[in-house]
């Protein structure tokens, strides 16, 4: 197995830090938005989401703004869209195809500001993706109060108990989400 490049190993070393809501991540978001609006290409990209734990008012999160965009094909964001962002400083990752298939599944980017501190991560998913069913999830904490207070709650415990592996912190969410994502589609549904 190949060592990971050393983006990726900086990635997975970050300590994770919540942090009460700030009132200012949706300006942040918009800002960051606009921005991408302004290097790419008008026509590979689409609508553009806040979503993750910043976009929920009231929920103590990772102080970094997540978003969605919108693209036609990953082999855009592969061939057109990381060359711009990788000379603009993101930090471009990716999944590859499940079962042999060729190419990306998956691709984000992480903009860091000056000091070297993560400020966005930026998914592209593809019209059909089933990832867009990340915004069901933020949609269904906008509406219910009592699972943001329990969700931050939540995050800060597991925050304090896996502060040095991200991935023990994501899948230790893994429940609440799961739980959460099976009580919105029971309402979408009526």
């Amino acid at each position: 197995m190949s060592p990971k490049p050393r983006h990726v190993e900086r990635a997975l070393q970050e300590r994770v830090e919540i942090v009460p809501y700030d009132p200012a991540w949706p300006a942040r978001f918009e800002e960051e938005a606009a921005r991408l609006r302004a290097l790419l290409p008008a026509e590979l990209i689409g609508r553009i989401e806040h979503f993750g734990s910043t976009a929920v008012p009231g929920l103590a999160a990772k102080p970094i703004i997540d978003m969605l965009v919108e693209v036609r094909s990953m082999e855009d964001v592969a061939q057109r869209i990381a060359p711009i962002l990788r000379r603009e400083g993101y930090e471009f990752f990716w999944r590859d195809r499940e079962r042999g298939l060729p190419g990306i599944a998956y691709a984000w980017f992480i903009r860091r500001d000056a000091a070297g501190r993560r400020t966005h991560h930026i998914h592209f998913l593809e019209h059909g993706s089933s990832e867009w069913e990340r915004l069901l999830f933020r949609d269904y904490l906008r509406a219910h109060p009592d699972a943001v207070r329990e969700y931050g709650d939540l995050k800060r415990r597991i925050a304090a108990e896996h502060p040095d592996d991200r991935v023990a912190y994501a899948r230790a969410k893994t429940d609440f989400i799961a739980a959460a994502m099976r009580a919105a589609r029971q309402e979408q549904d009526g």
